[in-house]
C-alpha cells in the first residue's frame, strides 16, 4: 500500500545536517529531473521576477534567498521538514517502531522541487509549489508527471491518495487509487480536511493492516473510528472515492 501526501507550505526554519545529496534521495531515477528543477529555480531566484513567479508576498520575499542557498544549506529529514496541519495530525515523531517502519515504506510526499520524497530523505527548507510555472519547463505538475508515473507505476498495491488537487495533477494512479474527500455537514471542507487526512494516515500506519481493496479500506477506516463511506467511481478506470466526516 502507498499513502500519497502533499507537502506543507509551512516548514522547519532550518536544517542541521549536511547539505542535500540529490543522487542519494529516494526514487533515484528522478535525480536528473531534480537537478533540472533545482537549476531552474536557482536561475529564477537570481533575477527580478522570482517573487511573482513563485507567488510570494512581500513578507515572504526572504524565501528567494533561501532558494538560492539550497545546494549548501543544512538538510533535515522530510519527516521533520513539513510542519503544517496535516503533518501535525500525522505525528510522525510519536509513531512507535513498527508504525515508523511502515511510514518509511508506505508514505510518499509529492514536491514541486523534488518530485517525490520518502520521509527519511534529507532536504533543506525550500519554497516551490507544484502549481508554479517555472521557466523553462512550465507547469511543474505537467513536467513531473512522466517521471513520477514511471517511478510509481510499477509499485503494486492499493494507493490511498491524501493529496490536494495541485499535487494530484502530477500523477493519477487510476482504478487502484482511493482519494479521500473530507466533508462537514455534507459540504466539502479545505482547512479541516488537512487535519482529517493526517489523522487517517496515522490510523493506517498505527493499525498495522494494509487493505487490499477500496471496500476493505472503507470498512477498516470505519473500524478505526473514522466516519468513512465508499462512493461510486466517478468514471470507468478512474479513482475510487472515500468520503470522511471532518473530525
Amino acid at each position: 500500500m502507498l499513502i500519497l501526501l502533499p507537502p506543507s507550505e509551512s516548514k522547519a526554519a532550518a536544517g542541521a545536517g549536511a547539505p542535500v545529496q540529490v543522487a542519494e534521495l529516494g526514487f533515484p531515477t528522478l535525480a536528473p529531473a531534480r537537478e533540472r528543477v533545482l537549476d531552474a529555480l536557482t536561475t529564477l531566484c537570481r533575477g527580478p521576477g522570482a517573487q511573482a513567479v513563485l507567488g510570494l508576498s512581500d513578507g515572504q520575499a526572504a524565501e528567494i534567498g533561501r532558494n538560492l542557498a539550497l545546494r549548501e544549506a543544512p538538510a533535515l529529514r522530510a519527516a521533520e521538514l513539513y510542519t503544517g496541519v496535516l503533518y501535525d495530525n500525522l505525528g510522525l515523531a510519536t509513531l512507535g517502531p513498527a508504525a515508523a517502519e511502515r511510514a518509511a515504506r508506505q508514505l510518499v510526499i509529492f514536491s514541486g522541487l523534488w518530485g517525490l520524497l520518502r520521509i527519511e530523505d534529507r532536504v533543506p527548507p525550500y519554497r516551490l509549489s507544484m502549481g508554479v510555472r517555472l521557466p523553462p519547463m512550465g507547469n511543474l505538475a505537467a513536467f513531473w508527471r512522466p517521471f513520477v508515473s514511471e517511478a510509481l507505476g510499477a509499485v503494486p498495491g492499493l494507493v490511498v491518495d491524501l493529496r490536494s488537487a495541485t499535487y494530484g495533477a502530477a500523477w493519477q494512479p487510476g482504478e487502484r487509487s482511493v482519494a479521500v474527500r473530507v466533508v462537514r455537514d455534507g459540504k466539502v471542507v479545505s482547512h479541516m480536511a488537512k487535519a482529517t487526512r493526517g489523522a487517517v494516515a496515522r490510523s493506517l500506519l498505527t493499525s498495522g493492516t494494509e487493505p487490499e481493496t477500496p471496500e476493505k479500506l472503507a470498512r477498516h477506516l470505519t473500524d478505526l473510528g473514522h466516519r468513512a463511506r465508499l462512493e461510486k467511481r466517478p468514471r470507468d478506470r478512474g479513482p475510487w472515492l472515500i468520503t470522511c466526516d471532518a473530525g
